[in-house]
C-alpha cells in the first residue's frame, strides 16, 4: 500500500554515515527530511546532495534534521561524499543511510517486495523510483511527498517554502496560496467562521466567500 499525507512515516534502523540510527527516536521532538537517492556517483544526485549540504542551516533553523539515503553502502558514501564536497563547495554533514539491502526503499515504498535484497549489481534506472522527498513532522507523520525523475534535479528552495508553510499552517489556523512566501499574506482556513476570524484576524479581507485573506501571523 502507497504512503499517504498523515501517514505515520514507517519507523526503521539503519546505519549511516553517523552511526547507527533509530529514525523516529532520531527526529525527536522536531521536524525531519528525508530524502532519497537511486545510486551513489550519479551526476544529479551529487548536485543534489552538496546543495542540501549548503542549506542544512537553514533547515536547522526550522527545527528540522536531514537525513540521506542511497541504496548503496555506507563506505561508499563516505567516498562519494568527497565528490560531492569538491564538486558542490560543502561538506557532507548530515548522515546518510546506506541500504544495500533495500529494506528503507521499500518500507517507503520506493521499490516493490520483488525488487531482491540487494543494491549489488542494480543499475539507476532499476532504482529510479528511490528519487523521494518526505517531510516528517514531530507526530512522526508524513507531511509532504515530492517525487522527482532522475533527470530533474530536485528545487531545496521549494522544498524550504514548502517547509515553511507547512510549520506555520501547523501553528495557525491558515493556508497558503499559490506561490506563496514568508511574509505574503495568508488564508484563513475555511473552518473558521467569520465570528471567530474577527477575533483572530482582525481587518481580514474577504475576496469571496470561501476565500478571505490576512497579513502572515507573527
Amino acid at each position: 500500500m502507497s504512503l499517504r499525507i498523515n501517514d505515520v512515516a514507517p519507523d526503521f534502523t539503519a546505519e549511516t554515515t553517523q552511526g547507527t540510527i533509530h529514525f523516529h527516536e532520531w527526529i525527536g521532538d522536531g521536524w525531519a527530511i528525508l530524502f532519497s537517492h537511486p545510486k551513489d556517483f550519479t551526476p544529479v544526485c551529487t548536485t543534489e546532495l552538496g546543495t542540501m549540504a549548503g542549506l542544512e542551516g537553514e533547515f536547522l533553523k526550522r527545527g528540522t534534521k536531514v537525513l540521506g539515503l542511497s541504496v548503496d553502502p555506507v563506505s561508499s558514501h563516505e567516498k562519494w561524499a568527497l565528490d560531492i564536497e569538491q564538486v558542490e563547495g560543502h561538506k557532507v554533514n548530515y548522515p546518510m543511510i546506506g541500504d544495500p539491502e533495500l529494506k528503507v526503499a521499500k518500507l517507503y515504498n520506493m521499490l516493490p517486495a520483488d525488487a531482491g535484497n540487494t543494491s549489488e549489481g542494480r543499475t539507476p534506472a532499476l532504482n529510479a523510483a528511490v528519487r523521494t522527498v518526505f517531510i516528517v513532522g514531530p507526530d512522526k507523520r508524513i507531511k509532504l511527498q515530492l517525487v522527482y525523475p532522475m533527470t530533474t534535479g530536485r528545487n531545496f528552495q521549494e522544498i524550504l517554502r514548502a517547509l515553511d508553510s507547512i510549520q506555520l499552517t501547523s501553528r495557525h489556523k491558515v493556508s497558503t496560496r499559490a506561490d506563496w512566501k514568508v511574509g505574503d499574506d495568508v488564508i484563513i482556513a475555511g473552518a473558521v467562521s467569520n465570528e471567530e476570524a474577527d477575533k483572530l484576524f482582525p481587518g481580514y479581507k474577504t475576496i469571496k466567500p470561501y476565500l478571505r485573506t490576512t497579513a502572515q501571523p507573527k
